[in-house]
Order: structure tokens, then sequence, then C-alpha cells
């Protein structure tokens, strides 16, 4: 079997990519691009193409159906630091809107999640889960705020779990140890994460 040694292409990458958004582990998809396209690369080199990998800005097709946002926030552990993730969906779509990551939580970080995703989609309704941050960061910014109803609540929460599910990587076997690291790595690939989800959604 001849084992590609040269660069490694961009289609590659993109193939990489893919089936590691699809759910497999990078040790996987190193063996699938061994397997299906001999081209060996190993689990760490495809985790850093996950890491450097820019991403592009999901389509706004969607965004004038937009009627409302749902926003929630739980806590991710990085290594051994804990931080705070922010995500905020579409109900109808399930698209991801936006998500960020803080070392803190209270309603001047809620207002400047929420500010953002204002600028990029407009002035829509928001529910939540009732935080004490919530009601006041909408105040200040002049939008309606709700309770999640059980539905809005189990689709947040579901899109929530499923980023959860797939960050488990950063403690369990790529733990930074950077001294004061400013989680730059996170966000990027919560960053592609996002972008291929969404993609997913408005191209399936």
């Amino acid at each position: 079997m001849v084992i590609k040694r040269n660069r490694t292409s961009s289609l590659d990458i993109e193939r990489a990519l893919y089936l590691y958004f699809l759910g497999l582990s990078t040790r996987s998809v190193s063996k699938a691009l061994l397997f299906l396209h001999k081209v060996k690369r190993s689990h760490v080199a495809i985790w850093k193409w996950i890491q450097k990998c820019h991403y592009r800005k999901a389509s706004s097709k969607k965004r004038r159906t937009i009627e409302e946002f749902s926003v929630d926030e739980t806590l991710l552990k990085v290594g051994p630091e804990y931080t705070w993730l922010w995500v905020a969906i579409e109900p109808e779509s399930h698209q991801i809107l936006a998500q960020t990551i803080t070392q803190e939580r209270n309603m001047f970080v809620a207002e400047r999640f929420l500010s953002g995703v204002v600028r990029d989609y407009g002035k829509h309704p928001v529910s939540t889960d009732g935080g004490t941050w919530y009601p006041m960061a909408c105040q200040f910014l002049k939008i309606d705020h709700h309770v999640h109803s059980p539905l809005e609540k189990s689709l947040i929460e579901r899109t929530i779990q499923y980023i959860k599910d797939r960050t488990e990587g950063f403690d369990d076997y790529f733990p930074c140890r950077i001294k004061n690291c400013k989680l730059k790595h996170v966000r990027n690939w919560l960053n592609l994460f996002v972008n291929y989800h969404n993609e997913e959604i408005i191209y399936a």
C-alpha cells in the first residue's frame, strides 16, 4: 500500500474535519484517512487542524425567519479549569446563533453576550431559564424576556449537552498546559463546531 507523506491537501483536511464532527474520535479519523484515502496522519495532527482551522460564518439565509432566541449557559471544564459556556439558538431551525465562553457569570456578561446576538440578528424576544442575570440584561437592551416553555427548555438543553459531549476531549485527552491560557484554542474549536453544525442544518 502506497502512503502519501507530502503536505496534506485542503481536501483531506476537510474530509478529516467532516468525519470528526460526525462524531468520530481523532484516532478513528486518523484510521479512516489511512484506510479510505491512503493518507497517514496522526490523531495529534488532526487535533491541531481542528485547533488552527478558521471558521466561516454560517449562511445568513435563516436570519429572516428568526422570531425569538433561546439562551442558556453551563459550566464547561477545560483542563483543570472551569469556564462558562453561553449559547443562543433559534428554536424553529435549531440553528446555533451564537456562543462564547467567559470566566464569570453575571448580568454584565449576559448583556454583552445578548448584545452581540442582537447586533447580528436584530431584536427579538428572548427565552431563558429565568436566571437573575437575564431579565436585567434584557431590560437594559430593551428586548422582551420570558422563561422557557417546556419545548424551548428541552431544545436548548439538548443543544448544550450536544456541545458538551463533543468538548470532553479538552479535559480527557488534550488538557491545556499553557500558563494563564486565554482559551483561544477552545474558542476556535467552538466556532468551527458551530459552523459545521449550522451548515448541516442549512443544507440538509
